[in-house]
């Protein structure tokens, strides 16, 4: 209900600055005309670059957060043309607010700090609440996750940075000998 609201209300305030920017400009279809390049202008800005990403937000969902500065670098221009797509001159400002670098960088830092605290309450989550677990029961196995020492062990291997990958220079297989077919070129005699 809130959430309606507040997109009540900035539709409100959007119709209010549409019909004063055009009474400022002497037409509304000046309005109208920058609605539709920016459209294009935000098309353009998602279509360049949110190529590639798509794996890699999968990745963040899934909790594997990555330092990617790629997919850190540009979230925050394809939120710039999300912005753009939708008619209306506050959500241009933004959008625009949004392309400063400065306004990118706070941007950056606050998505990385909001993916850490949701990986982090992923992996609380998928613990199953096993610290609770083992206070109230005092460690007994029942009511504990039957997954709680492949995470735990998933956990190390994430903090020592995956020191612990096998050698990849061993191949396993089976080998056997084989003899080509060999076939013989016969020479035909051209003057015949």
């Amino acid at each position: 209900m809130k959430l309606f609201l507040i997109v009540l209300a900035g539709l409100i305030l959007e119709v209010f600055v549409w019909i004063g920017v055009g009474d400022l400009v002497g037409s509304m279809w000046y309005v109208f005309f920058w609605f539709i390049a920016a459209f294009f202008m935000g098309m353009n800005l998602i279509r360049k670059y949110s190529a590639g990403l798509m794996p890699q937000m999968q990745q963040m969902r899934m909790g594997q957060m990555t330092g990617d500065p790629a997919l850190t670098s540009n979230l925050p221009k394809i939120l710039a043309g999300f912005f753009l797509l939708i008619p209306g001159l506050i959500t241009d400002v933004l959008a625009v607010l949004i392309l400063i670098p400065s306004v990118q960088n706070i941007f950056k830092n606050v998505m990385m700090k909001t993916m850490a605290k949701r990986q982090q309450a992923m992996m609380d989550k998928m613990m199953g609440g096993m610290m609770g677990d083992m206070n109230g029961m005092g460690g007994g196995a029942q009511g504990q996750n039957p997954f709680a020492d492949l995470m735990r062990q998933m956990q190390d291997m994430q903090q020592q940075g995956g020191s612990q990958r096998q050698d990849s220079s061993i191949i396993d297989g089976e080998a056997r000998e084989i003899t080509p077919d060999v076939q013989k070129i016969e020479m035909k005699d051209v003057n015949k």
